[in-house]
């Protein structure tokens, strides 16, 4: 019984809390950024359902130019080692998204990788240093992910089709 508690204590250590969406989470710091920025015209919101899950949704149109939603999150610095992984508990539509980080804000370009929803509640696991630096669609001849820490992180969707989407997340951690 001591060496099961053990266990739970040493993995409890070493995860650190990046959002757990509650029905009393403040949602405020969670800001969108849709293709508008460029001409487009989708539309995405970020509320709190009645469960306390964070929802992303709304409308991607590639009217004008436009192609994507994205929600995002900036805080504190989060410290991060070559081992770390995101770990994202979920629920999508079945459609494709991308997670994004970056390690300093002013940084203009992000380490991206894409998932694939299920329509049921999963888990995603990614390592963060398979993550790769990506600006504007294009891949970047850097090295991928390798940073002490990262202070931004989005949920974007951008599959090239005017498309409806509605992604629900429950929590985000590092471990």
């Amino acid at each position: 019984m001591k060496f099961l508690f053990l266990i739970v204590l040493f993995f409890s250590m070493n995860t650190q809390l990046v959002f757990d969406f509650t029905k009393n989470a403040s949602i405020s710091d969670w800001v969108i950024v849709d293709d508008v920025v460029m001409g487009g015209r989708s539309e995405g919101k970020f509320t709190l359902d009645e469960a306390g899950n964070g929802v992303f949704s709304g409308a991607v149109s590639t009217e004008n130019y436009g192609g994507f939603s994205s929600v995002r999150y900036q805080f504190d610095k989060i410290p991060t080692d070559s081992d770390s992984k995101l770990v994202v508990r979920l629920k999508g539509d079945g459609k494709a998204y991308q997670l994004r980080i970056k390690d300093k804000i002013a940084t203009y370009y992000s380490y991206i990788t894409t998932f694939q929803t299920n329509g049921e509640w999963q888990t995603i696991t990614v390592n963060m240093k398979d993550m790769y630096p990506s600006f504007r669609g294009r891949d970047l001849n850097l090295p991928n992910y390798n940073s002490p820490a990262f202070e931004e992180l989005v949920f974007l969707i951008g599959n090239k089709k005017n498309e409806a989407f509605q992604l629900k997340i429950d929590k985000i951690e590092i471990q």
